[in-house]
Protein backbone atom coordinates (compact mmCIF):
# COMPACT_ATOMS: atom_id res chain seq x y z
CA UNK A 1 0.00 0.00 0.00
CA UNK A 2 2.62 2.54 1.13
CA UNK A 3 6.32 2.12 0.38
CA UNK A 4 9.15 4.32 1.65
CA UNK A 5 12.35 3.88 -0.37
CA UNK A 6 15.69 5.23 0.90
CA UNK A 7 14.28 8.51 2.23
CA UNK A 8 16.74 11.23 3.22
CA UNK A 9 15.00 14.26 4.67
CA UNK A 10 15.26 17.16 7.09
CA UNK A 11 14.89 20.91 7.35
CA UNK A 12 17.08 23.34 5.47
CA UNK A 13 20.66 22.18 5.87
CA UNK A 14 19.82 19.87 8.77
CA UNK A 15 19.39 16.23 7.79
CA UNK A 16 17.13 14.19 10.08
CA UNK A 17 16.38 10.99 8.14
CA UNK A 18 19.16 8.88 6.64
CA UNK A 19 18.02 6.26 4.14
CA UNK A 20 14.75 5.12 5.71
CA UNK A 21 12.96 2.13 4.15
CA UNK A 22 9.62 0.78 5.33
CA UNK A 23 6.26 -0.40 4.05
CA UNK A 24 2.65 -0.52 5.21
CA UNK A 25 0.44 -3.32 3.89
CA UNK A 26 -3.29 -2.99 3.37
CA UNK A 27 -5.38 -3.75 6.44
CA UNK A 28 -2.43 -3.86 8.84
CA UNK A 29 -1.24 -1.89 11.84
CA UNK A 30 2.40 -0.95 11.30
CA UNK A 31 4.19 0.72 14.19
CA UNK A 32 7.11 3.13 13.94
CA UNK A 33 8.79 3.25 17.32
CA UNK A 34 11.46 5.55 18.66
CA UNK A 35 12.30 8.10 21.28
CA UNK A 36 11.61 11.82 21.01
CA UNK A 37 13.80 13.38 18.31
CA UNK A 38 14.37 10.13 16.40
CA UNK A 39 12.77 11.57 13.26
CA UNK A 40 9.32 9.98 13.42
CA UNK A 41 7.31 13.16 12.83
CA UNK A 42 9.72 14.21 10.08
CA UNK A 43 8.90 11.00 8.23
CA UNK A 44 5.17 11.55 8.74
CA UNK A 45 5.39 15.06 7.35
CA UNK A 46 7.25 13.84 4.27
CA UNK A 47 4.65 11.14 3.65
CA UNK A 48 1.88 13.71 4.11
CA UNK A 49 3.40 16.18 1.66
CA UNK A 50 4.08 18.87 4.24
CA UNK A 51 7.79 18.65 3.40
CA UNK A 52 9.60 17.19 0.42
CA UNK A 53 12.44 14.72 1.07
CA UNK A 54 15.99 15.51 -0.02
CA UNK A 55 16.08 12.22 -1.91
CA UNK A 56 14.38 8.85 -2.05
CA UNK A 57 10.91 7.81 -3.12
CA UNK A 58 7.45 7.46 -1.59
CA UNK A 59 4.96 5.28 -3.44
CA UNK A 60 1.26 4.73 -2.86
CA UNK A 61 -0.21 1.63 -4.45
CA UNK A 62 2.72 1.61 -6.85
CA UNK A 63 2.41 5.27 -7.84
CA UNK A 64 5.22 7.72 -7.02
CA UNK A 65 3.83 10.46 -4.75
CA UNK A 66 7.16 11.91 -3.60
CA UNK A 67 6.70 15.63 -3.01
CA UNK A 68 2.99 15.58 -3.85
CA UNK A 69 1.18 18.55 -2.29
CA UNK A 70 -0.42 17.80 1.05
CA UNK A 71 -3.96 18.46 -0.18
CA UNK A 72 -3.45 15.95 -3.00
CA UNK A 73 -2.10 13.41 -0.50
CA UNK A 74 -5.29 13.86 1.54
CA UNK A 75 -7.38 13.31 -1.59
CA UNK A 76 -5.67 9.91 -1.99
CA UNK A 77 -6.93 8.92 1.46
CA UNK A 78 -3.67 9.28 3.41
CA UNK A 79 -4.75 11.13 6.55
CA UNK A 80 -2.44 12.21 9.37
CA UNK A 81 -3.56 12.85 12.94
CA UNK A 82 -0.61 15.00 14.03
CA UNK A 83 1.27 14.93 17.29
CA UNK A 84 -0.18 17.39 19.79
CA UNK A 85 -3.73 17.04 18.40
CA UNK A 86 -3.70 20.43 16.57
CA UNK A 87 -7.40 21.01 17.07
CA UNK A 88 -8.99 24.44 16.61
CA UNK A 89 -9.68 25.45 20.23
CA UNK A 90 -12.04 28.33 19.44
CA UNK A 91 -14.28 26.26 17.19
CA UNK A 92 -16.90 23.82 18.43
CA UNK A 93 -16.41 20.07 18.46
CA UNK A 94 -18.79 19.74 15.51
CA UNK A 95 -17.00 22.45 13.52
CA UNK A 96 -13.64 20.75 14.11
CA UNK A 97 -15.06 17.48 12.86
CA UNK A 98 -16.63 19.05 9.79
CA UNK A 99 -13.27 20.54 8.80
CA UNK A 100 -11.94 16.99 8.52
CA UNK A 101 -14.10 16.53 5.42
CA UNK A 102 -12.93 19.72 3.72
CA UNK A 103 -10.75 18.04 1.06
CA UNK A 104 -12.18 14.52 0.99
CA UNK A 105 -15.60 12.90 1.52
CA UNK A 106 -17.38 16.26 1.68
CA UNK A 107 -20.50 14.81 0.07
CA UNK A 108 -20.82 12.29 2.91
CA UNK A 109 -19.97 14.71 5.69
CA UNK A 110 -23.23 14.29 7.61
CA UNK A 111 -23.16 10.50 7.43
CA UNK A 112 -19.54 10.43 8.56
CA UNK A 113 -20.28 12.86 11.35
CA UNK A 114 -22.86 10.43 12.72
CA UNK A 115 -20.39 7.56 12.39
CA UNK A 116 -17.66 9.45 14.27
CA UNK A 117 -20.07 10.39 17.04
CA UNK A 118 -21.09 6.74 17.31
CA UNK A 119 -17.41 5.83 17.73
CA UNK A 120 -16.91 8.65 20.24
CA UNK A 121 -20.15 9.18 22.22
CA UNK A 122 -18.44 11.84 24.33
CA UNK A 123 -18.02 13.99 21.25
CA UNK A 124 -21.75 13.72 20.58
CA UNK A 125 -22.43 14.88 24.13
CA UNK A 126 -20.09 17.85 23.62
CA UNK A 127 -20.79 18.64 19.96
CA UNK A 128 -21.52 22.34 20.61
CA UNK A 129 -18.75 22.81 23.19
CA UNK A 130 -15.60 24.74 22.29
CA UNK A 131 -12.86 22.24 21.53
CA UNK A 132 -10.35 24.08 23.72
CA UNK A 133 -12.44 23.31 26.81
CA UNK A 134 -12.23 19.53 26.33
CA UNK A 135 -10.00 17.33 28.45
CA UNK A 136 -6.77 15.99 26.93
CA UNK A 137 -8.31 12.61 26.22
CA UNK A 138 -11.37 14.16 24.62
CA UNK A 139 -9.17 16.38 22.46
CA UNK A 140 -7.31 13.30 21.22
CA UNK A 141 -10.64 11.67 20.39
CA UNK A 142 -11.58 14.82 18.49
CA UNK A 143 -8.32 14.80 16.54
CA UNK A 144 -8.81 11.16 15.53
CA UNK A 145 -12.48 11.77 14.78
CA UNK A 146 -11.53 14.67 12.51
CA UNK A 147 -9.20 12.31 10.65
CA UNK A 148 -11.97 9.71 10.28
CA UNK A 149 -14.22 12.34 8.70
CA UNK A 150 -12.04 12.16 5.57
CA UNK A 151 -12.71 8.42 5.13
CA UNK A 152 -9.01 7.52 5.38
CA UNK A 153 -7.59 4.57 3.53
CA UNK A 154 -4.44 4.92 5.62
CA UNK A 155 -4.60 6.67 8.99
CA UNK A 156 -1.29 7.99 10.31
CA UNK A 157 -1.44 8.40 14.09
CA UNK A 158 1.44 10.46 15.49
CA UNK A 159 1.87 9.83 19.24
CA UNK A 160 -1.85 9.29 19.99
CA UNK A 161 -1.13 8.27 23.61
CA UNK A 162 1.03 11.31 24.40
CA UNK A 163 -0.07 13.09 27.56
CA UNK A 164 -2.89 10.68 28.37
CA UNK A 165 -3.47 8.96 31.69
CA UNK A 166 -2.70 5.21 31.85
CA UNK A 167 -6.42 4.40 31.76
CA UNK A 168 -6.96 6.57 28.66
CA UNK A 169 -3.87 5.07 27.03
CA UNK A 170 -5.46 1.62 27.34
CA UNK A 171 -8.68 3.02 25.88
CA UNK A 172 -6.80 4.65 23.00
CA UNK A 173 -4.97 1.48 22.00
CA UNK A 174 -8.23 -0.46 22.20
CA UNK A 175 -9.81 2.08 19.86
CA UNK A 176 -6.93 1.70 17.38
CA UNK A 177 -7.46 -2.07 17.36
CA UNK A 178 -11.18 -1.60 16.83
CA UNK A 179 -10.65 0.75 13.87
CA UNK A 180 -8.23 -1.74 12.34
CA UNK A 181 -10.69 -4.60 12.82
CA UNK A 182 -13.10 -2.61 10.64
CA UNK A 183 -10.55 -2.72 7.81
CA UNK A 184 -8.67 0.55 8.32
CA UNK A 185 -4.91 0.46 7.64
CA UNK A 186 -2.98 2.27 10.37
CA UNK A 187 0.54 3.65 10.59
CA UNK A 188 1.09 4.06 14.32
CA UNK A 189 3.96 6.33 15.35
CA UNK A 190 4.67 5.98 19.05
CA UNK A 191 7.13 6.13 21.93
CA UNK A 192 4.99 3.65 23.85
CA UNK A 193 6.90 0.57 22.71
CA UNK A 194 5.27 -2.40 24.43
CA UNK A 195 1.64 -1.41 23.97
CA UNK A 196 2.30 -0.59 20.32
CA UNK A 197 3.91 -3.98 19.73
CA UNK A 198 0.97 -5.71 21.41
CA UNK A 199 -1.45 -4.44 18.75
CA UNK A 200 0.80 -4.05 15.67
CA UNK A 201 1.36 -6.57 12.91
CA UNK A 202 4.79 -5.20 11.97
CA UNK A 203 7.11 -2.65 13.52
CA UNK A 204 10.16 -0.54 12.78
CA UNK A 205 12.46 1.09 15.31
CA UNK A 206 13.88 4.48 14.33
CA UNK A 207 17.00 5.80 16.05
CA UNK A 208 18.77 9.01 15.02
CA UNK A 209 16.99 9.00 11.68
CA UNK A 210 17.83 5.39 10.78
CA UNK A 211 15.80 2.18 11.01
CA UNK A 212 17.78 -0.03 13.37
CA UNK A 213 15.28 -2.84 13.88
CA UNK A 214 12.35 -4.17 11.88
CA UNK A 215 10.22 -7.26 11.74
CA UNK A 216 6.94 -8.67 12.93
CA UNK A 217 5.73 -7.23 16.21
CA UNK A 218 5.94 -10.69 17.77
CA UNK A 219 9.61 -10.94 16.83
CA UNK A 220 10.48 -7.49 18.16
CA UNK A 221 8.76 -8.03 21.51
CA UNK A 222 11.37 -10.72 22.22
CA UNK A 223 14.32 -8.87 20.66
CA UNK A 224 17.10 -8.48 23.28
CA UNK A 225 18.38 -5.22 21.75
CA UNK A 226 14.96 -3.62 21.96
CA UNK A 227 14.48 -4.81 25.53
CA UNK A 228 17.82 -3.37 26.54
CA UNK A 229 17.40 0.03 24.85
CA UNK A 230 13.74 0.72 25.55
CA UNK A 231 12.81 -1.41 28.52
CA UNK A 232 16.05 -1.47 30.49
CA UNK A 233 16.01 -5.27 30.65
Amino acid sequence: MLEIHDIHAGYGQVQVLHGVDLSVDTGRIVALLGSNGAGKSTLNNNISGIYRPFSGRITWEGKDITGLRSDRVVELGIIQVPEGRRIFPNLSVRENLELGAYRRARARRNQNLERVMDVFPRLRERHSQLAGTLSGGEQQMLAIGRGLMAEPRLLILDEPSLGLSPLLVEEMFGLIQELNSQGLSIFLVEQNVMQSLEIADRAYVLENGRVTLSGSAAELIDDPQLKKVYLGL
